[in-house]
């Protein structure tokens, strides 16, 4: 693929430093390590490196542009006249809206369906995604566990930094999908790429708020809750419809000053919610829980814009609620009622609360889950509570390079509202796994809680299934659909069903 500069910038409040926009350009790339003949060469600053420091490299490699922050001091870069310069006052914006120009700008070619929150953006996606295909739809899907068009799977986002691809690949999936006849595409929408403006130009037919907890505040993500807030807010403007959940008291705040159509959902637990009830326009009442050998589930009346019995084959109350939003959205998109119903009875979703099947009748259960920080495991434990099991325990790691007092909260949620808990490792990336439990421990340590110390996952596991009791639920948290284990950069091998799996045939 070729363009000139001049058609790629054409929307870009920009300067010309050096060179021609006529300059005719192969690819877009902002890692200098991708850098060939005929590149443009955007320079966004991470939280790790700045482009900026690598534009030498970039053309060396062959770069025919460089696109930089008006604030850089190019002068200092002695580069080939040959070579255009375009300064402009933000490059990730830049980028984002020259990728949408390289690629045609896909996302005018189908409707696109966003889903933000702290947590339920995956499960919400995976839900809207099958109503939509079972009408017709051809519907690709962008998430944490895959890039899929339509059911071939196109690429991986790397979840532990990104939840929704740079505006690059992004633009560059949205191209693969219109091509491949997709009519619909849904997608999770993290703060951080709304922050990043990776999503900047896309429209959205509709958007999903699920929720909003104090998750992602911290070094490398946001500096305060009202960022995270307003970052969240930057995407129902640009959205036609918009799906909320009234449970959350942050909703008003995050929909202030924007004009999108709005609806309201709501799971009704207490008396307490009968104001609220009013004003929503979907509402989940009279939960039940299902508990069957093959199936932990759980069912509710559904009042309001849609009327029926609500039935997810996955536990939570939290599901309902990610139910309610995908019936808001796939309601707003013209999907028969019927088919909303029978579509959320059979939506699974890999390592979300996911029951392995065993080889054998054993009595107790085990459940993969992704929860990976103190309130997705808290929601989890306090879930599988409501089975009444006889003992909860909980196997999970916390990942290395990530925040300490994280940590210890985890350690102190799993105290709380476990029976037993084994500290395990997760991805230690360049840290000790030793230290990293240590200061789970301190959590723990808060709690009466039994608890055993096992580095090596595999026989964390072993350990666990070893002295299972019948009645009892061992959830494996913090992975989830993770396939691998980090390790000073290398990714083993490692997927914890398959760790279940192995153990199992050892103890037969």
């Amino acid at each position: 693929m070729s363009i000139r500069i001049k058609e790629l910038i054409s929307g870009v409040e920009y300067r010309v430093i050096q060179g021609t926009t006529e300059t005719v350009v192969m690819e877009i790339v902002y890692d200098s390590r991708k850098t060939k003949s005929g590149s443009m060469f955007v320079c966004i600053k991470g939280y790790q490196a700045d482009g900026h420091d690598y534009i030498e490299e970039a053309a060396r490699r062959g770069a025919v542009a460089i696109v930089v922050q008006q604030s850089y001091d190019w002068k200092k870069d002695r580069l080939p006249e040959q070579i255009t310069v375009i300064s402009v006052p933000d490059t990730r914006i830049a980028l984002a809206k020259i990728a949408a120009a390289f690629y045609r700008y896909p996302a005018k070619e189908m409707q696109i369906i966003g889903v933000t929150g702290t947590k339920g953006k995956t499960t919400t996606t995976y839900m809207i995604r099958e109503g939509l295909r079972q009408t017709g739809h051809k519907t690709g899907l962008i998430g944490t566990i895959e890039v899929n068009a339509d059911g071939a799977e196109i690429g991986r986002v790397q979840a532990e930094t990104h939840t929704t691809p740079e505006s690059l690949e992004l633009q560059r999936y949205l191209r693969v999908m219109a091509d491949a006849g997709c009519d619909s595409v849904v997608m999770e929408v993290s703060s951080q790429a709304l922050k990043m403006h990776r999503v900047d130009g896309i429209h959205f037919k509709a958007a999903v708020f699920t929720n909003l907890g104090e998750d992602h505040i911290g070094p490398g993500e946001h500096a305060d809750m009202q960022e995270y807030l307003e970052c969240k807010r930057k995407l129902f403007l640009q959205t036609e419809f918009a799906a909320g959940n009234q449970n959350d008291v942050l909703l008003e705040e995050v929909w202030a000053q924007t004009i999108c159509r709005k609806v309201r959902y709501m799971v009704r637990a207490g008396e307490g919610d009968d104001q609220n009830t009013q004003t929503a326009d979907y509402v989940a009442e009279q939960i039940e829980h299902i508990n069957l050998q093959e199936e932990l589930g759980i069912t509710c009346n559904v009042s309001g814009n849609v009327s029926g019995r609500l039935t997810l084959s996955m536990p939570g109350q939290y599901n309902i609620s990610n139910g309610l939003a995908a019936m808001a959205v796939l309601k707003e998109m013209g999907v028969p009622d019927a088919v909303i119903f029978e579509t959320l009875r059979e939506v699974q979703v890999p390592g979300r609360m996911e029951q392995i099947k065993l080889p054998i009748l054993t009595g107790y259960r085990i459940l993969v889950d992704y929860a990976h920080n103190a309130m997705s495991l808290k929601n989890s434990l306090k879930t599988l509570r409501n089975y009444q099991p006889k003992r909860i325990v909980v196997i999970f790691g916390c990942g290395g390079n990530r925040s300490k007092s994280r940590r210890m909260a985890m350690g102190e949620t799993a105290g709380r509202y476990a029976d037993q808990v084994i500290v395990t490792t997760d991805n230690p990336r360049y840290e000790d796994p030793e230290a990293i439990m240590k200061e789970i421990e301190i959590g723990l340590l808060k709690t009466n809680v039994y608890y055993t110390m096992i580095a090596d996952r595999k026989e964390a596991v072993y350990y666990a299934i070893e002295h299972a009791q019948s009645g009892d639920m061992i959830l494996i948290a913090g992975k989830g659909h993770e396939n691998y284990q980090e390790i000073r950069g290398i990714r083993y091998p490692m997927d914890d069903k398959e760790l279940v799996r192995e153990c199992m045939q050892m103890l037969l």
